[in-house]
C-alpha cells in the first residue's frame, strides 16, 4: 500500500514559556506499507512546515516493523530521523519500541518509548488512545 495522511498540529502553549512550539505545524508525508503473515512493516518520508515561520521546515524519515503476538496485542520497533528543525540546529536519529493494545476493532491504546542515537540525547515516550472508524473489510 502507498498513501498519505496530512497532519495538522495545533499549538497548545506559549513558546516563550517553554510550552510547545507556539504556532501550528503541518506534516505532508508519503508512506508505504507491506504486511505478510503476522508481520507489518511501513515507513516513508514527509516534510514538516511551521505555519508561524514559512522559512522553518524540516524533513522526517522513518521505518517501523511490527508483529502481531496475539489477538489484540502487537509489538514493534521504529527508527526515524529528522533534519534540523531550526537554522543552524542539529538533526537527530531516534529509536523507539512500542505496543498496540486493541480493546475493540475501533478502540486502541498506543504505547511507545525510546531515545536518540545522535543529536540531543533525550528519552521520549507517549501513551495515546486511538479511535479508528470506517468501512469494515
Amino acid at each position: 500500500m502507498i498513501g498519505t495522511f496530512p497532519l495538522l498540529e495545533v499549538p497548545s502553549g506559549a513558546r516563550d514559556r517553554g510550552l510547545g512550539n507556539g504556532s501550528a505545524q503541518v506534516l505532508l508525508p508519503i508512506w508505504i506499507q507491506k504486511s505478510f503473515g503476522t508481520w507489518t512493516t511501513y515507513g516513508g518520508t514527509g516534510v514538516w512546515i511551521d505555519a508561524g515561520d514559512r522559512d522553518r521546515h524540516w524533513w522526517y524519515f522513518g521505518w517501523q516493523a511490527q508483529r502481531q503476538l496475539s489477538k489484540g496485542f502487537a509489538l514493534g520497533a521504529e527508527i526515524f530521523h529528522t533534519t534540523p528543525q531550526q537554522h543552524g540546529g542539529d538533526g537527530d536519529t531516534r529509536f523507539n519500541i512500542g505496543a498496540v493494545i486493541d480493546f475493540t476493532e475501533m478502540q486502541h491504546l498506543l504505547l511507545s518509548g525510546g531515545r536518540a542515537f545522535d543529536g540531543q540525547n533525550l528519552f521520549q515516550g507517549y501513551i495515546a488512545y486511538q479511535l479508528t472508524f470506517g468501512p469494515n473489510e
